[in-house]
């Protein structure tokens, strides 16, 4: 059994990158209220600031900082995915150990997390949060995306003109031989 170790330092800003199970599933979005709704039923519950999110069709990535003294991010996206199974109704396919633990099939079991260490460090994820909807070919401009912090942080002023879309892999998705961005990272 694979043992996870997990940086938890109280009070940090993370960075997440969290999948459904079916990464050809569009559920993110088609249920976007109901994700919406346990999101902020989670904040209330166990406050944490959100930084960034951008919700794609199959997975998410959100920047959140922690209250301090807290460092218990996976009870927080524990419960974001339970709300949101159970409101959306979808089960999605359930292995043999996901029926036996009483798991839902819906998301995948875990989710990647990188504590953000220092400015440029957050700034290089919050642009990556903004970018991923051009990245992944979904709209040509990142303001286009409708499920993006981003409009919330255009009137703020936190958005440069342009927003660089950063190469696939680097913030925990999957990323095999039969992607796109494969061979120009291998070979750079």
């Amino acid at each position: 059994m694979t043992s996870y170790r997990r940086l938890r330092l109280p009070g940090a800003t993370y960075f997440f990158t969290v999948n459904l199970s079916d990464r050809r599933s569009g559920a993110l979005v088609d249920y976007i209220d109901d994700l919406r709704a346990a999101w902020t039923m989670t904040c209330r519950d166990r406050p944490f600031r959100t930084e960034a999110v951008v919700v794609l069709p199959d997975h998410l990535h959100a920047i959140w900082t922690l209250p301090p003294g807290d460092a218990d991010f996976s009870t927080r996206w524990r419960l974001i995915k339970t709300r949101f199974s159970l409101a959306c109704g979808l089960a999605g396919r359930r292995s043999h150990s996901k029926r036996r633990k009483g798991e839902r099939g819906l998301w995948q079991r875990r989710f990647w997390e990188h504590a953000i260490r220092g400015e440029v460090d957050f700034r290089t994820h919050l642009h990556f949060c903004w970018g991923n909807p051009v990245r992944h070919g979904l709209v040509a401009r990142a303001e286009d995306w409708p499920y993006s912090s981003l409009h919330r942080d255009l009137p703020l002023g936190r958005v440069p003109r342009k927003i660089d879309c950063l190469p696939d892999g680097l913030f925990g998705e999957r990323m095999g031989e039969d992607h796109p961005s494969y061979g120009s990272l291998r070979a750079g």
